[in-house]
């Protein structure tokens, strides 16, 4: 079992020097926008993957006027009482610590504190580009097999290398074979794994994704998704050989994992053309319940559930349905933001036999 019981806040975002306690399961964080509401759950969010959420540089993450921060959280882990904290320094060198200790690498620390977010945003996973169904299915792997991260590290700074070699060609006219051939190897060699992970990972969370989908839309719309790859149609090896010339003349690699994709229909048509604002909804929220429920079953104990302005645009039948799951299906922390004190207090009250409220 994980949870948070103490987070100091010192000149993050808009939190100058600020200390806030959780006391229940279930938190509800309450005020209007503006008032530090999302920050909050970004700092939750840093603890565990030692970023922001957010995709801002750390520097953008100090408080105005001021140079450095520091978030710290006291955590209950297996009962033991642990302290992870994180230090933006004046010249914006990051430390991160579990005990005191410092990592030598930041991705020693992904995966001890398991977390999923929910933000209003995520609605990019569904209409979005690729890249943003490939950062799901990346940011759940690298929480459950440590490995998976490395392989992906590695893929990104070869492909970084490969693209730069074709750039270079195009300038000189002249490009090193044996250098690409040995780059090719390295995609290979750290590309594959990751087709493997996320060829298995889909296959097992799809009737998952479906599942909770029905739950919260109360309906079957028929909602499919599709683990797309090159990969599934030929070997990467040939891959590579076969698009090297149009590579040449694009000046980038055009064919890996990193063009994977998520193929999403209903009812046999595009469900980003075709799906209302409250079928996307629930998609998004039956896709971060599976993520969730994925890294329970691989840990042993539940994520940290974060869950910023969910309510938001949501019809009262959707909400029940939210609340039905988080009330029954979670045993971990659950963070939720919202601007309406009166209607959390009310949703939460009716659902849920004992929250607590913070008033931002």
């Amino acid at each position: 079992m994980v949870g948070i019981q103490q987070l100091k806040l010192v000149q993050f975002r808009n939190y100058v020097q600020t200390n806030f306690e959780f006391t229940d399961r279930i938190v509800g964080i309450v005020g209007s926008n503006g008032t530090g509401k999302t920050n909050l759950l970004d700092a939750l969010y840093y603890l565990s993957f030692t970023k922001s959420y957010f995709n801002r540089p750390d520097a953008q993450n100090v408080h105005h006027a001021y140079e450095g921060l520091r978030i710290e959280g006291t955590y209950s882990i297996n009962k033991q009482t642990t302290s992870i904290t994180c230090i933006i320094r004046e010249t914006l060198k990051k430390e991160f610590y579990f005990d005191e200790e410092m990592y030598t690498k930041l991705s020693q620390h992904i995966g001890k504190i398991p977390c999923v977010m929910i933000a209003p945003d995520d609605v990019q996973i569904i209409t979005g580009s690729s890249e943003e169904r490939r950062k799901l299915m990346d940011s759940l792997l690298c929480q459950i097999y440590p490995d998976y991260l490395k392989f992906l590290i590695q893929y990104n700074k070869v492909l970084l290398q490969r693209n730069s070699l074709l750039k270079n060609a195009a300038e000189t006219g002249v490009i090193d074979p044996v250098l690409v051939d040995t780059l090719n190897g390295q995609l290979i060699e750290n590309g594959m794994p990751i087709y493997t992970y996320r060829k298995k990972l889909m296959a097992e969370l799809l009737p998952d994704i479906i599942k909770l989908y029905n739950h919260l839309a109360q309906k079957n719309d028929q909602i499919n998704i599709q683990y797309q790859s090159k990969l599934e149609e030929d070997s990467f090896e040939n891959l590579l050989h076969q698009s090297f010339t149009k590579d040449k003349a694009i000046q980038r690699t055009s064919v890996g994992i990193h063009k994977d994709d998520l193929i999403i229909t209903i009812q046999g048509q595009s469900f980003k053309q075709e799906a209302s604002q409250g079928q996307r909804k629930s998609l998004l929220f039956a896709l971060r319940f599976a993520e969730w429920g994925c890294i329970k079953k691989s840990k042993g104990f539940s994520p940290i559930l974060l869950m910023d302005d969910i309510f938001e645009k949501l019809d009262e039948q959707r909400m029940i349905q939210l609340l039905d799951w988080v009330s029954h299906s979670t045993d971990g922390q659950v963070f939720i933001t919202d601007t309406h004190k009166e209607r959390v207090a009310e949703l939460l009250g009716k659902y849920l036999s004992s929250y607590q409220l913070i008033e931002l």
